[in-house]
């Protein structure tokens, strides 16, 4: 798997308090080891972000991305809460 980070993606991450930035870490971590992990809430997105899907780095925390050829290559779209991010 590739995993590749937009520049929204990185200056989103960049604004996350450092516990939140650490919980995001993790969260990668789980999800380069096993992208359908229970714990990360793998979804598909509705709506205006329709083709895109979310993995929970905790709480309210959010990570969006796309993928191709079946997680070959991941994109990272975006980090934040719920509200941020949706």
């Amino acid at each position: 798997m590739q995993i590749y980070f937009k520049k929204g993606f990185i200056k989103q991450y960049g604004k996350l308090i450092k516990s939140d930035r650490l919980r995001v870490d993790r969260a990668l971590e789980a999800f380069e080891k096993n992208p359908h992990d229970s714990r990360l809430r793998n979804h598909a997105l509705v709506g205006k972000l329709a083709g895109k899907r979310a993995i929970s780095a905790g709480f309210d925390l959010r990570i969006v991305f796309e993928t191709e050829k079946d997680y070959v290559v991941v994109v990272m779209v975006g980090v934040g809460t719920h509200s941020q991010v949706y």
